[in-house]
C-alpha cells in the first residue's frame, strides 16, 4: 500500500486511537455487524463452533493493558478465523494486540480500552461498525443518547488477578495510547 504497512485509526469506537496492519488486507474499508465477546476465550469458542457469519465484526474486549492484564496477543483468533473461512469476509476489533502474523482485517490497541470506559465496552451484538482506512477512521454507528444509556448498564469488571505481580501491573499500567507502560 502507498500509505505504509500500518495505519492509526480514530473515531467514535477508538477516540484515542487504534492500529490496523494494512499490509495484510486488500480492501481498505469494512462495514459490518458486531458480534461481541468479553475476552479471547469466548471468541475462540464461537469461531470454532462456526458461529461467525460473513460481514461480521468480531469485537473482543477486556483484553487491553489493564483488563488483560498485559494485552494478550490475538494471533490464535485470527488464525482460527482464517481456518474457518472467515479471514476475508469478516473483521476483528480488539483492545488487545496483534503480532505481525495476523490474517485479515484486524484492528487492535483500541483506546481507551473497555475497562477504562472506552466505547468498545458499549458495543452490542448487531451494532454497525464502519472501518475506513482511507479516512483513518473506525466508527460505531450508534447515537450518543443510546451510548449514554448503555454506559449506565455496564457491569463492573471483575479482575482476573486480585493479588500478586499481575494485580500490581493492572493497577499501574497506562492505556495503549500511552504505550501500555507502568506509571510507577
Amino acid at each position: 500500500h502507498d500509505r505504509g504497512g500500518i495505519a492509526v485509526l480514530t473515531g467514535s469506537l477508538a477516540p484515542k486511537g487504534s492500529v490496523v496492519k494494512v499490509a495484510g488486507i486488500d480492501n481498505l474499508t469494512f462495514d459490518g455487524t458486531a458480534r461481541v465477546f468479553d475476552g479471547e476465550d469466548a471468541a475462540m469458542t464461537a469461531i470454532l463452533a462456526d458461529e461467525i457469519q460473513p460481514n461480521t465484526v468480531v469485537v473482543i474486549r477486556y483484553e487491553g493493558p489493564k483488563a488483560g492484564p498485559g494485552m494478550r496477543e490475538m494471533l490464535a483468533v485470527t488464525g482460527a478465523m482464517k481456518g474457518a473461512g472467515r479471514g476475508g469476509d469478516c473483521a476483528l476489533v480488539t483492545d488487545g494486540r496483534f503480532s505481525g502474523g495476523t490474517h485479515g482485517f484486524c484492528v487492535g490497541h483500541v483506546a481507551p480500552e473497555a475497562l477504562d470506559g472506552g466505547p468498545i465496552g458499549l458495543v452490542r451484538d448487531g451494532d454497525r461498525i464502519v472501518i475506513d482506512v482511507t479516512k483513518d477512521s473506525i466508527d460505531l454507528i450508534v447515537d450518543a443518547a443510546e451510548l449514554a444509556r448503555r454506559a449506565t448498564e455496564v457491569a463492573p469488571f471483575v479482575p482476573r488477578y486480585t493479588t500478586g505481580v499481575l494485580e500490581k501491573f493492572a493497577r499501574l499500567v497506562q492505556g495503549a495510547e500511552k504505550g501500555a507502560v507502568t506509571s510507577a
